[in-house]
C-alpha cells in the first residue's frame, strides 16, 4: 500500500501511515527546512520540494514511480491550517495559505485515489468562506460570511468529482498520545462508502473502563535523555514571573496585582489567556505543542526546569521517533514539530484507510448516495488542568501520573499502542 504524501512537513502523519503498514513515496514540501529533515532521515525519497500549485497529478504519479498497472497510492496530507487556528488571526480564504486546501482537492481529482485523508484544525468547522467584516461593508454575499460555509464548499467541491466524505473531530489524547490536540480528520473515498473512526481508547474517567491518558511525566519524565536539547528560551522579563510559576500553573497562580503587571492590557482580554505564564505538569497530558513555546501567551514551561520545553522534548510529545532528526535553525524544528499531525493519531488514520481499501477490494456496495458528507465529534474536548486563584489551587482533573514509580518501562496499560 503506497502513499503520496502532500504539505508533508517533517512527516508525523507518514510516519504514522507507515506503522499502519503503508510506504510513503513521494512527498511534496515547500519548507526549505522540512525538506532538508525529510532527505536526512529518507534519503533515497522523492520530494518535490515546490509549491503544490506547481504540480500535476501526472507528475507526482511518475515521481512516485506508478505506472498505469500499478495500483493508484492513497493520497495524504495537512494543507496549512494557519489560515483557519483560532490561535491565528483566522483570515480564512483571505489568506494566500487557506487557498491551498483547493490545491489539495485539485490533485485528488487528478490522481483519482480510491481514499485519501486530509488533516486540518478543528477551527475550519466555523470558518466562513469570507471573514464576517468584508461581509459588513457589503463587499461579499452575506451567504459567504455565514461560519462554516467554507467546510461546506470543501465538501461540496470533493462532492462534485465523486468523492463522499467523513470528517471526525478527535482529539490526540484520546487515542495514546500524551497531548491534548484537537484536529479534524477527513476521510475520502470514491466508491460511496461510510469509513469509521474509532470511538476513544484512552480516558480520564474511571468510569470509561478505559486506559489513562498518557501523560507528559510518561514520555519526557524521570529517564528521559533528550535527543535533540535545543532551546528556545525565554526572556529574562518572562522568566521573572514563570519563576513565580507551580508546576500547572498559569497566570491565574500569581497574586492579581502581579498578573495585571506582567500581562498588561492582555489581562483585560475575556479569553486566550490560559497559556500565559503556563508551566506544564508532569501529572498531566501536554497542551498543543505549539511552533513557538517561549512567547508569554504561548508558554510552553519545562515543569521543574526554569526553561521552555527543548525540540527533543516537544517530539517527544508529539511521538517522532527518538532516532528522527530536525534540520535547520532552532526555530525552524519548532516550526516543522509543532505543525506536525502526532505520529500516533496518522497510525489510527492509517488503520482507518487500510480497513475501508480492504472494503472496496472486496467489493462493498455503496452505503450512501451523493452528494454525501458527514461530521462526527468522537469526544474531542477534554480538560485536564489544574485551576487556580490567587494563587491556590482550588480544583483538578483526574491524573494517573506516579512519580514514585515512573522509570523507564512501558506502562502495562499502554501497551496496545505503543510501538
Amino acid at each position: 500500500m503506497k502513499v503520496i504524501s502532500l504539505f508533508s512537513g517533517a512527516m508525523g502523519l507518514d510516519l504514522g501511515f507507515e506503522r499502519a503498514g503503508f510506504e510513503t513515496v513521494c512527498c511534496v514540501e515547500i519548507d526549505p527546512a522540512a525538506v532538508a529533515t525529510i532527505k536526512l532521515n529518507r534519503p533515497d525519497l522523492k520530494v518535490f520540494d515546490h509549491s503544490i500549485e506547481h504540480l500535476s497529478g501526472k507528475e507526482l504519479l511518475a515521481g512516485a514511480g506508478v505506472n498505469a498497472s500499478d495500483a493508484v497510492p492513497v493520497v495524504i496530507g495537512g494543507p496549512p491550517c494557519q489560515a483557519f487556528s483560532v490561535f491565528g488571526n483566522r483570515k480564512g480564504l483571505e489568506d494566500q495559505r487557506g487557498q491551498l486546501v483547493f490545491e489539495y482537492i485539485r490533485i485528488i481529482d487528478e490522481i483519482r485515489p480510491h481514499a485519501f485523508v486530509m488533516e486540518n484544525v478543528r477551527g475550519l468547522l466555523s470558518m466562513p468562506i469570507r471573514p464576517k467584516s468584508k461581509a459588513s461593508k457589503g463587499d461579499v454575499d452575506i451567504e459567504a460570511a455565514k461560519p462554516g460555509s467554507l467546510i461546506s464548499l470543501i465538501f461540496k467541491k470533493f462532492a462534485d468529482i465523486g468523492y463522499s466524505v467523513d470528517c471526525f473531530v478527535v482529539n490526540s489524547v484520546n487515542y495514546g498520545a500524551p497531548q491534548i490536540r484537537e484536529r479534524l480528520i477527513f476521510v475520502g473515498n470514491r466508491h460511496g462508502l461510510v469509513a469509521d473512526f474509532p470511538t476513544p481508547m484512552f480516558s480520564n474517567r474511571p468510569e470509561d473502563g478505559l486506559p489513562p491518558f498518557k501523560t507528559l511525566g510518561d514520555v519526557i519524565g524521570r529517564g528521559f535523555v533528550d535527543p535533540c536539547p535545543e532551546v528556545m528560551n525565554f526572556s529574562p522579563r518572562k522568566l521573572k514571573y514563570l519563576s513565580m510559576i507551580p508546576e500547572g500553573g498559569n497566570w491565574r497562580s500569581l497574586p492579581v496585582d502581579i498578573q495585571q503587571e506582567s500581562m498588561g492590557k492582555s489581562w483585560f482580554l475575556k479569553g486566550g489567556r490560559s497559556a500565559y505564564w503556563r508551566k506544564l505538569s508532569f501529572a498531566f497530558p501536554s497542551p498543543t505543542v505549539v511552533t513557538m513555546p517561549n512567547h508569554a501567551g504561548t508558554s510552553m514551561c519545562h515543569p521543574t526546569e526554569l526553561r521552555a520545553i527543548s525540540v527533543g522534548e516537544a517530539a517527544a510529545i508529539q511521538e517522532f521517533p527518538r532516532e528522527w532528526k530536525f534540520s535547520g535553525s532552532t526555530t525552524e524544528k519548532f516550526r516543522q514539530v509543532g505543525n506536525a499531525v502526532p505520529c500516533i493519531l496518522g497510525h489510527i488514520a492509517g488503520e482507518v484507510v487500510k480497513d475501508l481499501l480492504k472494503r472496496i477490494e472486496l467489493g462493498e456496495n455503496p452505503t450512501r448516495e451523493f452528494p454525501a458528507y458527514r461530521v462526527v465529534h468522537l469526544r474531542p474536548h477534554v480538560r485536564t488542568r489544574k485551576f487556580w486563584k490567587d494563587g491556590k489551587a482550588i480544583a483538578g482533573d483526574v491524573s494517573y501520573y506516579d512519580a514514585s514509580i515512573l522509570d523507564n518501562r512501558v506502562r502495562k496499560d499502554s501497551l496496545e499502542l505503543q510501538f
